[in-house]
């Protein structure tokens, strides 16, 4: 942002220095986001205790959930933080489409945090913490929900290829490892693939997850390696489907093996 007010291409900046040293056209700058600003009038009127009683501990205030996916009213509503998942969802979007036996996984935070697999997720408090102890984050707390007739596998191809087209290339992590865990994610999601392609996969991601300017490396990184943590079994599944349609005898050889 502050790369495109001076009229430059807009890509992020290497930091050090911190936009609060040197910022916009090298002056102090502070850069919040609207949730920040919007809440701050209102702490300021209350005052910090009462924003501090809301919550849970290490974890206070409120936060915008925007929920959609496979729930009965997708919405956006202010709430405090720490509330379970299930009160969120049956709350304010009417419970899951088809009910909570059909709730399959749910991405906490935006699409750049891991999934969560149901029996995980149902019952965990939706703050920082409790969601990191998951190996996920609430993030941006964009909440998708999905239930079991998700392809999880062609789910998070389909936002590998988005963090594909939003690579800016300027690093090659990046650049290069996107596309690359993009083309391999489409195939494994037709069993096109070998199963020793999914550590391959899960190593790549730990290649580019921490080795860009900006967190969309780790943002691409992390969802690729939350469907293997929890959806393993199904990608080896499908490629031995797609193994046994193709060559019957050749399968069963490599199921042996």
């Amino acid at each position: 942002m502050l790369e495109s007010l001076e009229g430059k291409k807009g890509q992020p900046r290497m930091k050090p220095p911190f936009p609060a040293n040197v910022g916009l056209y090298g002056a102090p700058t502070t850069v919040n986001n609207v949730e920040s600003i919007a809440v701050a009038g209102t702490i300021m009127r209350r005052g910090a205790s009462w924003f501090s009683s809301i919550g849970r501990p290490n974890n206070v205030g409120t936060k915008l959930f925007c929920i959609s996916g496979h729930v009965n009213k997708p919405c956006n509503v202010e709430e405090e933080m720490g509330i379970s998942f299930r009160e969120l969802i049956d709350k304010h979007c009417g419970g899951i489409r088809g009910g909570w036996d059909n709730l399959l996984a749910a991405i906490p935070g935006g699409s750049s945090v891991p999934c969560v697999p149901a029996e995980q997720i149902v019952d965990c408090p939706m703050d920082f913490d409790s969601l990191k102890n998951l190996k996920s984050g609430l993030g941006t707390a964009a909440v998708i929900v999905m239930d079991k007739s998700t392809d999880m596998i062609r789910a998070i191809a389909r936002l590998a290829q988005f963090y594909k087209h939003e690579s800016c290339g300027q690093c090659t992590p990046c650049r290069e490892g996107t596309g690359w865990m993009w083309r391999v994610l489409t195939r494994m999601a037709e069993g096109r693939a070998e199963k020793r392609e999914i550590d391959m996969l899960l190593d790549v991601s730990y290649q580019i997850e921490g080795h860009t300017i900006c967190a969309l490396g780790d943002a691409a990184a992390w969802p690729v390696q939350g469907l293997i943590r929890h959806f393993r079994h199904v990608i080896e599944e499908r490629i031995d489907q797609y193994s046994y349609r193709s060559d019957p005898d050749g399968a069963v050889r490599h199921a042996a093996e």
